[in-house]
């Protein structure tokens, strides 16, 4: 991984660990463990997909709803069509060449490139590539009731 991806990555980190460090003040009784709190990728937890996979990094549980993921799609694939939701979503290219689709607007998009879906707007992001697209997501999930 060269130094451009590296720093953009720990700044999304960041971003993250920020989330975390206030969650962790509401919740001091918590003792937090160096193995809670590192995650490193590996091929055999990831989630397979129709096109690829997803990677989650942060899942729903952790940080207040907060996720990061990483999906990764096949060459000329999209893990769904263009919809819209509540919540905003924030993709950041790893590798490869995505198509970014917003309110009917489209443009292709390489690594070290962030893309911000705004709230109840249709986006959506697909591989335009030849190789895997490797794309971050950054998501806040609704709270939701126990057993639903």
């Amino acid at each position: 991984m060269n130094n451009l991806k590296l720093v953009s990555l720990l700044a999304l980190v960041y971003l993250f660990s920020c989330a975390a460090s206030a969650q962790q003040k509401q919740t001091n009784s918590k003792k937090w463990t160096i193995n809670q709190c590192v995650n490193h990728f590996s091929k055999e937890k990831t989630i397979p997909t129709k096109v690829g996979y997803q990677y989650w990094f942060v899942d729903k549980d952790f940080m207040n709803g907060r996720t990061l993921k990483m999906s990764v799609v096949a060459p000329h694939e999209a893990t769904h069509p263009p919809h819209k939701h509540v919540e905003d979503e924030f993709f950041f290219v790893l590798e490869g060449t995505a198509k970014f689709y917003l309110n009917g607007d489209s443009v292709l998009c390489g690594p070290l490139t962030s893309m911000y879906c705004p709230s109840m707007v249709a986006h959506g992001i697909s591989n335009a590539g030849n190789t895997e697209l490797k794309y971050l997501v950054i998501k806040k999930y609704p709270k939701t009731k126990k057993g639903h």
